[in-house]
């Protein structure tokens, strides 16, 4: 699937130039729009059957299985985020009012937590996780989340229920009152997420781990030292 993904990117891009347009996959590329998202829905198969459905259970079948994996991805996410939006960009698009997810929760009904099942079941019951974007390579970014659900089936993490309000609309207290956190705000944030986690630095194995830290803490580093235009058109004339 990672292939494909990227199969898809050159093709799309291509076709643009072609067109004597361009294709970008920058997360947030205009102030004020939606950004663009790379929602991955995944589920797990074992013998030919989709383990993540089980006729009669809670939530419309919902198996225990399903449930500890979304366990896992609540648990890694703010570690997580820092491999499935991986730029500076990725967290213009991370912010309330722009239909991307900010909150750490799950639901059958609504879009605004981070992950959404939808309606299907039986062999098409999945999960959607909705904080990717396109900026990320998909290679990790499949990986850790594989990583991080399979974590969670392992040690059995059980989420919190499922949320079935607008999380937008909720006040900080009713946040904390139904457990639900918040992303990282920026990419800072989220690379301190991601070294203090072992689960994921397993995944990416030493070397890439090491490596993608030190890109990633440089990239960050480069764009908090500088000025930029908001700044200059905020402040250069009130101060």
């Amino acid at each position: 699937m990672a292939d494909n993904v990227m199969t898809a990117r050159l093709v799309i891009k291509e076709l643009a130039q072609l067109q004597s347009a361009y294709a970008t996959f920058m997360p947030k590329p205009i102030s004020g729009m939606n950004g663009s998202g790379m929602h991955v829905h995944q589920s797990l198969f074992k013998d030919g059957e989709n383990a993540f459905y089980q006729e009669g259970a809670d939530h419309g079948g919902v198996s225990d299985l399903m449930r500890w994996y979304i366990g896992g991805l609540l648990k890694h996410a703010r570690a997580l985020v820092a491999i499935t939006n991986p730029t500076v960009n990725s967290f213009k698009r991370l912010v309330p009012g722009y239909e991307a997810p900010t909150h750490l929760a799950w639901s059958m009904k609504n879009r605004s937590p981070l992950i959404r099942i939808p309606d299907r079941r039986g062999i098409g019951t999945r999960l959607e996780l909705r904080m990717p974007d396109p900026s990320c390579n998909p290679y990790l970014a499949f990986a850790c989340m594989l990583a991080a659900g399979l974590d969670g089936v392992k040690n059995q993490i059980e989420p919190p229920a499922p949320v079935s309000g607008n999380v937008y609309r909720m006040s900080k207290r009713e946040r904390s009152r139904l457990k639900i956190k918040s992303l990282p705000a920026d990419l800072g944030e989220a690379l301190d997420a991601l070294e203090k986690d072992d689960v994921l630095k397993d995944a990416l194995g030493e070397h890439a781990f090491s490596q993608f830290i030190t890109a990633k803490r440089a990239e960050w580093q480069d764009y908090i030292a500088s000025v930029h235009q908001w700044e200059v058109d905020r402040y250069l004339t009130s101060m």
